[in-house]
Order: C-alpha cells, then structure tokens, then sequence
C-alpha cells in the first residue's frame, strides 16, 4: 500500500497564503464592481392595466407629482409610471404615485427612455454616457444590459425599431436586445481603420425609421450643415453603410439651427432655419437627400422645439417651441397647425391633448379643430410634455411629473 502524502507546515503554510489571496482578489473586484454601487428592489404584484379612455373628461386635478430630471416626457406603461431622479429609477403606482420598484446606481443618470415597452436607463461614467440597463416596468426587473464609449451628455429618443443614443461627436443605434446595430461618428479604437465617412463632425441632430437614419452633422472645412442617410443596419455595426450624403446648399456658413424633424419611409423632414434669401421651412429630403418640397413657417424654431416629431395615430406632432404642427404619416406632409402651444401633446379618446397656458387643448387629430378645453392649474412656467395613461393624464414640467385626474 501507497503511504498517503502528508502535509507539512510549508504546505499549510502556502495554502493559507493562497486563499488569503484568492478573498482578497474577490474583495478588489467587488469595491471596483457595478455590483456594488447597485441596488435593485423588484415586485411581482404590478396594478392591472387601465382602461383606455373613451371620453375626454371636462376637469382635470393634480394627483400627485414626482421628481424626474433625467425624463423628458413622462414615461407610462400599463399601470406604471416610470421615473428617473439622480441614479435612481422608480416604478410608480399610476394611481397613488407609490413605490413600486427601485433600481438605483452610485452614478448619475444620462436619460430614460421608454421603448419596446420597457424603460431604458442610461447612466454616465469614466467612459461618458455608457453604462445602459433595460428594465421591466411591471416589475423592475433588469433586462438587457450593455456598455460601450459615449459622449459626456447625450439624447435618447425611441425610433421605430431602435433607440438612438446621441452626442456631440458620437452616436449608436440599439435594437430592443440593446445590441449595438450602428455606431457612427468617434471611434477611439477602431476595429477597421477608416470605415467612418468623415471625421470631427458635430453631429447636431438624429432621428430613424426602422430602415434608414437621417443625421444633421457640421463637419470641419464645411461652408454649412451636412445631410447623411444611412442604413439602421448595416453588415457590421462599426462600418456604416451611406445612402446618401451632403453639405445643404440651402444653407451658409451662419445658417444654424438645421433639424430632423421626421423619417418615414424614403423621406425625411428637415427643420431649415431662416435665412438671408428664405424664412424657416420644412424641407422634404427623397432617397438620395434631394428636395423635393418646402413648406414654409410662420415662425422661426425656439430652443425649446422638441426633436424628432411624435408619432400620434396616423400623423406625426411636431412642436417647434411655439406652435404644434401635423404632419401626413406617410407623405410627411403639414396638414394643420395649432399656434400657442406650450409642449408636445398625447392622444386620448380619439383627440389630442395639447398643452397650452393654463389648460389643455382638446383637438381634433383630422384636423387640428380645438373642440374644448381642460383647465389646468400648474404653478410652474414654461415647457409641459404631455402623455396619456387610461384616464389619467402626465405632464413633465422641467424636472418633475405631474399626474392628473
């Protein structure tokens, strides 16, 4: 028989040394882990969804409000309102405003968006507006989750198929996995040298159909804005695919402001700004980023225009910071215009919310008819971006989410 091995105070010795380096690895990789500056709280006992709403009602009060400076428009799905407040994203009871769900991170939130049903947060660390977490708005439970180079600040907005995450030098495209489909712009550490067109662009305004993306970008050397249209998805996401591309000759070396106003189909949208020869336009782009219509406004574009349009029902709203215009689903054509709104609107019981200074325009989507209006009280000035859950109607007022009923 084989004596068996037997240990020695070196072996002892050695093995405690191992494992005293093995926890204290563990231990580097915690303090430095997402994990650790992360907490989730999650709930299996959502509220039944609402009704939709078959009438406008004629009164409107506050129900209760909630800080969220990291939405833009509120964000409902069923019976969940979602908000987003310095590194925490809540789940919301529609009808209470209580706390459904929690998911909070040691880092400031870049925006949340809601798309495909899901809420998608973006949280801003060491490599810029990169740490991106999907959630679950029934429950809050996390879904997909990825991270790549961004932009110090970005804009999110919910295109169709996609969601576009954008910066000044930098934008990516991510279908409803959070795959990456399109990244265009810098690239720091680029898998194949040279596949980006262009190089130093300010990339000034974005907006997609679920085939095509329209970018409004100020290249280095260029004597006004550039129109690039390129494919949502291309053979390899870091080599993007041109259909067509150039520099606006509507526009001079001081003619800023251009915009992507809608995609649909082969057209795009441009808000153009006034000029020395032209006032402010909807300019109609075809297939190759040829003109093909201009449609002109009775007012320039304020800072607070809201871009791109918001789809509602058959027609797309476009609010330009001083009035609401409709535009054709698929022509992209104007169809009407509502002066003296205050913000983007929303859809209930076949009409369309729009909000004005003390009140909500009720208008008729066919044809921008106002039938009534809805007062409303709000103490703060300034933009109201309106969404509709069943009965219940949401504002977002600067920084916070206001809930009517």
């Amino acid at each position: 028989m084989i004596a068996p091995e037997r240990r020695t105070r070196a072996d002892l010795i050695a093995a405690l040394v191992l494992a005293v380096a093995v926890v204290a690895a563990a231990s580097v990789v915690w303090l430095r882990s997402d994990a650790r500056g992360t907490v989730s709280v999650t709930t299996d006992a959502a509220p039944e969804p609402p009704p939709s709403a078959t009438v406008v009602p004629s009164t409107l009060t506050e129900a209760w409000r909630a800080p969220s400076g990291a939405t833009s428009r509120p964000i409902a799905v069923g019976a969940v309102v979602v908000t987003g407040d310095g590194g925490t994203v809540t789940g919301r009871a529609l009808d209470s405003g209580a706390e459904l769900w929690r998911y909070d991170r040691d880092m400031p939130l870049c925006g949340v968006v809601e798309d495909w049903r899901t809420a998608v947060a973006v949280y801003r660390d060491q490599r810029g507006c990169s740490q991106v977490t999907q959630l679950v708005p029934d429950s809050g439970m996390r879904g997909a989750q990825r991270s790549s180079d961004a932009d110090d600040a970005v804009t999110l907005t919910a295109a169709d198929t996609h969601v576009i995450s954008r910066g000044e030098t930098r934008l990516e495209l991510w279908r409803s996995d959070l795959v990456r489909t399109l990244e265009y712009g810098r690239v720091d550490a680029p898998v194949v040298p040279g596949a980006q067109p262009r190089s130093g662009c300010t990339l000034n305004s974005a907006a997609a159909s679920n085939s095509r993306l329209a970018v409004v970008e100020r290249c280095p050397g260029e004597e006004a804005d550039r129109l690039t249209l390129l494919e949502t998805t291309p053979e390899a996401d870091s080599q993007p695919t041109e259909i067509a591309s150039s520099v606006l000759p509507e526009l001079g070396p001081d003619d800023v402001g251009t915009r992507v106003v809608a995609v649909a189909g082969e057209r795009t949208v441009l808000y153009l700004p006034p000029t020395a020869s032209s006032g402010p336009v909807l300019a109609v782009y075809d297939a190759a980023g040829t003109v093909t219509a201009r449609h002109p406004l009775a007012a320039a574009a304020t800072p607070e225009a809201v871009f791109p349009a918001t789809a509602q029902g058959s027609i797309l709203t476009w609010w330009s910071g001083t009035q609401t215009v409709a535009l054709g689903g698929d022509d992209l054509v104007p169809q009407w215009t509502v002066p003296g709104t205050t913000g983007t609107g929303g859809a209930m019981a076949g009409a369309l919310l729009l909000p004005v200074r003390d009140a909500l325009a009720v208008v008729d989507p066919a044809t921008g008819t106002e039938r009534q209006r809805i007062p409303v009280a709000r103490d703060e000035t300034g933009v109201v971006n309106v969404a509709v859950a069943g009965s219940a109607v949401l504002e977002q007022r600067g920084p916070q989410v206001v809930v009517l009923r």
